[in-house]
């Protein structure tokens, strides 16, 4: 029992500590912050961003989420840079090195030849008056009091403090060139996550069936069309235009109160102005609306308002967005 409490009290002051940093982080923002960002965005060149040990690390998750939010980014490991990779940097390109005390070895010989070749530096270190932060055109404090480490040692609430920075920095530049969740979607096209932003209700309904009955058809047409179809449910048209639905609840209900249905037409049953969506909408919109309604199909128009087909929410798990 004194080794499980030690475990969570470690791990609960591990947290408070590090949010604790990041809480502070903002009393460090300042006019370079300003700058830096302004910089970037005004830049014709992308952003090359290095570091060494923990801060390449670092550095290399900074550039995935500059790239996945509009802002051109390569990662240059700084030992490396000096061994070759200096040719990464093109000419209007700006660099942002990461280092933690700012006066690493591998960054001394790096920053100098960054500077001949004339490009802007942008500093993200703990420690302003280091060789790092002198240097740096722009120099961003990332000051942290103590690793979470017991040895304070360990990069741990230095590195998380670094990572902040950068998401900083992405943001300010997302919310400045107008980043929309339609430019998401182009950098990220796979997965649930880029389904969700781009797959759309057309997409949805390419393989399905397109159950329908006219309003006078027999309830035994209409059983064998929503068997057939495999949707649970079927639109009742007239002049390629919905009047009602039938869904397999329907006919159900209809069988418990009618000892006979020889005489009952579609019309007799179907509900009238049924829950439609545009065949243009987003494939998230129809889950949405499924859900606020309590419904598992959704039956779909064109913009003339003619019956184009069902979505059903089988289709969205499928897809992986519900």
């Amino acid at each position: 029992m004194k080794d499980s409490n030690s475990i969570i009290a470690n791990a609960k002051e591990t947290i408070l500590l590090e949010s604790n940093a990041i809480a502070n982080l903002s009393n460090l923002i300042d006019q370079n912050f300003e700058n830096s960002v302004k910089f970037i965005l005004n830049s014709k060149g992308r952003v090359i961003i290095t570091g060494i040990g923990k801060s390449a690390i670092i550095a290399t998750k900074i550039v995935a989420t500059f790239n996945s939010t509009g802002t051109p980014a390569i990662f240059m490991h700084a030992a490396d840079a000096i061994h070759g990779d200096l040719g990464t940097i093109q000419e209007n390109d700006v660099v942002i090195c990461i280092s933690k005390s700012g006066n690493t070895p591998e960054i001394k010989v790096l920053v100098p030849f960054i500077q001949n070749y004339g490009n802007k530096i942008i500093a993200i270190t703990g420690n302003p008056d280091s060789f790092l932060g002198t240097n740096a055109d722009f120099c961003l404090n990332t000051y942290v009091e103590k690793e979470a480490c017991p040895n304070n040692l360990a990069p741990t609430t230095s590195t998380t403090a670094q990572l902040v920075m950068g998401d900083a920095l992405a943001v300010c530049l997302l919310h400045l060139k107008g980043f929309t969740s339609k430019d998401f979607a182009k950098y990220h096209p796979g997965g649930a996550l880029g389904k969700r932003l781009y797959l759309r209700v057309s997409d949805l309904i390419k393989t399905n069936e397109k159950p329908l009955v006219q309003k006078n058809s027999s309830i035994t047409d209409v059983i064998v069309e929503i068997t057939e179809k495999r949707l649970g449910v079927t639109a009742v048209v007239e002049n390629e235009t919905i009047v009602g639905i039938i869904t397999d609840g329907d006919i159900r209900r209809m069988l418990t109160k009618n000892e006979s249905f020889t005489s009952l037409k579609a019309q007799d049953i179907m509900s009238e102005n049924p829950k439609t969506i545009s065949i243009n909408a987003m494939a998230i919109d129809a889950l949405e609306t499924l859900e606020n309604f309590d419904i598992t199909q959704i039956l779909v128009t064109d913009d003339n308002q003619n019956y184009m087909g069902v979505v059903h929410l089988h289709d969205l798990i499928k897809e992986g967005i519900f």
